[in-house]
């Protein structure tokens, strides 16, 4: 089956600036643009790259097949000559970036796209929509994991955002360090593990809570997990164990003190044998929640609506520049925003990790035109993603997990406070 066109996820004016550059024949000059974060949402002290492998897919797909080539015709959006070529495009330019899963600071050169002004210009919207959102969310995911140490925090987040974004956030959260989600779309969509429990309203559903346990466990087996909270929790957890036995897989905690209720919880299981069940809290955590439930005694967590939502901080402020031009020698020239307050920084970037000889991240090395050079313990991050038109880097989850694990495994321990700061290391540009 077709794939739909991604080619409309698109502002117009990138159309109009297309439609003036053909014009005068501008738009063929060979380009650099680069997708990068002036800065970090406040307090925190690295970002992750995440949508990547979105973007490449998306990529693969941003055709102007008939359906969009009438509609711009419909709305007289584009002219004649700007519709042939959009009927023709195919990006045949190449695409380079930080890999997915990658930790990034201020003024990282998240992806470098070199192709004519018109094959890069047109991929704006689409570049920073994805890139936005999933970095929002993984870097915000990845507080949380680091909060949770070894406990496992599944993504819970779907009803309390857009239904795509809720299967892009799983993605995220994912590749991020979280373990598991309840969407099934993303599951099958991205191939990630997914799981699920009940809600209060299968509870209340039955005459008597004990009814309601007896009916989970009888279906799905004592290894299942039931919410004990409805009324009251100590009663519940007597009922929970009375229904599936000492073996009772796990118990949720979805509201009151959960800091006091799980310690609570946890002497009452023992105390009916069941020691080896678990403890699942959820309750509009976030990374300070789960920071502070370090000391109680829970084995796993359920985070909703603030992982979605990219924990306060909704979008990475990605930005989408142009930063070197073909002049009419044909050289590629640094080409840059001066204003104050949105100033950028001219010339194609090329990106290294500073490190210790114990392998611990000092610094972000960013060269302009020119690569930095390896004092020995340093690590590229510019990865191909994309050359002539082809993608040539992997775009599912689970690499771009284990590259997120190892990335943040060597950034220094302030990296992980979550007390206001800046970022872990600082972004130094060298001199072309």
């Amino acid at each position: 089956m077709t794939s739909p066109s991604t080619a409309l996820f698109t502002d117009r004016y990138e159309l109009t600036m297309l439609q003036a550059a053909l014009a005068t024949g501008d738009a063929h000059r060979r380009c650099v643009f680069e997708a990068f974060a002036r800065r970090l949402p406040s307090g925190r002290r690295y970002g992750v790259v995440a949508g990547t492998g979105r973007f490449l897919q998306a990529l693969a797909d941003f055709r102007f097949t008939s359906a969009e080539i009438d509609f711009l015709a419909e709305q007289a959006i584009v002219d004649a000559q700007t519709r042939d070529f959009l009927a023709d495009y195919r990006f045949t330019g190449d695409i380079w970036g930080y890999a997915e899963g990658e930790c990034y600071f201020p003024g990282s050169p998240v992806l470098v796209v070199e192709s004519t002004f018109a094959e890069a210009v047109v991929l704006e919207t689409l570049v920073l929509s994805i890139l936005n959102h999933d970095s929002a969310v993984a870097s915000a995911a990845s507080r949380m994991t680091a909060a949770a140490g070894s406990r496992p925090c599944v993504e819970m987040g779907s009803r309390r955002t857009h239904e795509e974004s809720a299967v892009a956030a799983a993605r995220a959260a994912y590749i991020a360090g979280f373990s598991a989600t309840s969407n099934l779309e993303a599951a099958r969509r991205h191939r990630l593990p997914a799981v699920g429990t009940s809600a209060h309203a299968f509870t209340l559903l039955h005459d008597d809570e004990g009814d309601a346990f007896a009916s989970q466990v009888a279906s799905l087996g004592p290894s299942t997990t039931l919410l004990v909270d409805t009324y009251d929790i100590a009663t519940g957890v007597e009922r929970a164990v009375r229904a599936a036995g000492p073996g009772l897989g796990a118990v949720r905690l979805d509201s009151g003190d959960l800091l006091s209720g799980a310690a609570d919880v946890r002497t009452q299981l023992d105390e009916l044998g069941a020691t080896e069940t678990q403890i699942v809290v959820t309750s509009d955590l976030d990374e300070y929640a789960i920071a502070a439930l370090q000391s109680a005694p829970v084995d796993s967590y359920g985070v909703g609506t603030r992982v979605v939502t990219g924990s306060g901080a909704p979008t990475a402020e990605m930005v989408y520049k142009l930063v070197s031009r073909q002049n009419a020698d044909g050289a590629l020239v640094p080409v840059a925003k001066a204003s104050t307050d949105k100033r950028s920084v001219g010339g194609r970037k090329y990106a290294l990790r500073r490190r210790n000889s114990t392998g611990v991240a000092q610094e972000e090395l960013v060269g302009i035109d020119r690569r930095p050079e390896d004092d020995g313990d340093d690590r590229e991050l510019m990865v191909p993603l994309v050359r002539s038109g082809s993608v040539v880097s992997a775009t599912d989850a689970d690499t771009a997990r284990e590259r997120h694990a190892a990335s943040r495994a060597e950034l220094p321990t302030r990296a992980l406070r979550l007390s206001q700061g800046d970022p872990a290391i600082e972004t130094t540009f060298l001199d072309p």
